[in-house]
């Protein structure tokens, strides 16, 4: 049951008050969120969602969390500390016993809002042995934190998933290969067609995909221009494989002169409608194009790129890491749907997402990132401490004794960590 705003939870006031008498710290910590400028985000989506003023400069990605490089931070406190510093202090109190003897004293899930108004890089996440064997080797041979020659910045995986706020565009994994071919034969290049002859062999998708990567000069120049021009016969005949055409049209015009528009065509195109999502796991070729949308991932920074982008390309490694098996089914379908909560449960134990639009209890065996949608969200807590969040604004939710509970008057989104695996 509910309480209304004026009133305790259903502990006693005097309980609460010998509580409080007894140095309770709140479990509510609501956040100051950082946000990235990407040169790819958008300039007003980000800000029309938090009722600020767009500057005209691109916002990107707000991050909800406590990654080191750019944690939230406290507004409790006048001295803002960070969350990363917060849980560092006391890892178990924080985020309870057993989340911090499975993760150590760092919160192993990262909450975005991501808003692309250009495409994002072509990219790919190791694995967990990968994550360590790389970190150790680029720490061994000297790279600094923040080289830009570095593929790993730390030892995690970075398994991601991603919930579309409005209409979402992304490429995810590669395409099985009739349906390739059957788009190669429809664009009808000429200077595709050896490496539509590679996809056929015995190399797959790998070899077709390491082949596009390897041209270089006038050659990749002209195999680039006349893809594009193909896409843009294709567009302009209306038939099977258009949105793909246009997709790599839009992705070219983005990032002239890459050869990314071109490795786009080997991977599924997947449009989300809000409310969908999918799971981009260890090994997955992707590339996020259009919207806005809600991205849960394991606390990591670790991306290796090979198209769409200036930053640093190392081929082998991403090559030696990537998943070249065909993806059928790129969206995440949810693992429970109630009345008034969707959630989605990902083959991995760092986070799990829930969508709830009706009063929810949070149980105190473990630690949350709550994130309002559109509408207010009250938070209250067994000792009668209450918090409201207005849209968009979010909160850390700590481990501790009881359930709190958030009654939402929209949609909330509440990230935590999944079961032990």
């Amino acid at each position: 049951m509910l309480w209304p705003a004026s009133s305790q939870h259903p502990m006693s006031i005097a309980a609460s008050a010998e509580v409080a008498a007894a140095g309770y710290v709140s479990r509510l910590i609501k956040l100051d969120n950082p946000v990235r400028d990407y040169a790819w985000g958008s300039t007003t989506a980000i800000p029309a969602l938090l009722g600020t003023e767009a500057s005209g400069q691109p916002v990107a990605e707000l991050w909800i969390g406590a990654h080191p490089d750019s944690p939230s931070r406290s507004l409790a406190r006048s001295d803002r500390p960070g969350l990363d510093a917060l849980i560092a202090a006391d890892p178990a109190g924080l985020l309870g016993p057993d989340v911090a003897s499975r993760f150590g004293a760092r919160l192993p899930f990262l909450v975005k809002l991501l808003a692309a108004d250009r495409a994002l890089s072509i990219q790919v996440h190791p694995n967990q042995a990968q994550a360590e064997a790389g970190y150790a080797a680029e720490n061994a041979a000297g790279l600094a934190q923040d080289s830009p020659l570095r593929n790993y910045r730390d030892g995690h995986h970075k398994p991601e998933m991603a919930y579309a706020i409005t209409e979402f565009d992304a490429f995810c994994g590669f395409r099985p290969v009739p349906g390739t071919v059957e788009l190669l034969d429809a664009l009808d290049v000429a200077p595709l067609r050896a490496y539509r002859d590679l996809l056929v062999g015995a190399g797959g998708p790998q070899a077709a995909f390491s082949a596009l990567l390897a041209v270089t000069g006038t050659e990749r120049d002209q195999l680039i221009e006349q893809t594009l021009a193909g896409c843009r016969r294709l567009v302009g005949a209306g038939r099977r494989w258009t949105d793909v055409a246009a997709a790599c049209l839009l992705a070219g015009a983005d990032h002239p002169g890459d050869i990314g528009a071109v490795l786009l065509l080997l991977l599924n195109l997947v449009r989300l409608a809000p409310g969908e999502a999918i799971y981009l796991g260890a090994g997955n070729v992707h590339a996020y194009l259009r919207g806005v949308c809600l991205e849960l991932l394991a606390t990591s920074d670790n991306v290796l790129r090979a198209g769409l982008t200036g930053k640093h390309l190392d081929v082998p490694e991403l090559v030696r890491i990537a998943d070249f098996s065909p993806t059928v089914q790129p969206r995440l379908q949810p693992a429970e749907v109630t009345g008034g909560r969707v959630s989605f449960r990902p083959p991995v134990p760092d986070f799990e997402l829930a969508v709830c639009r009706q009063p929810t209890e949070l149980p105190g065996r473990r630690p949350y990132l709550v994130l309002a949608g559109e509408a207010p969200v009250r938070l209250g807590e067994p000792a009668g401490n209450q918090a409201e969040l207005a849209p968009w604004q979010a909160a850390f939710v700590a481990a501790g004794a009881g359930s709190c509970l958030a009654e939402p008057s929209g949609r909330l989104f509440v990230a935590s960590v999944g079961a032990a695996r």
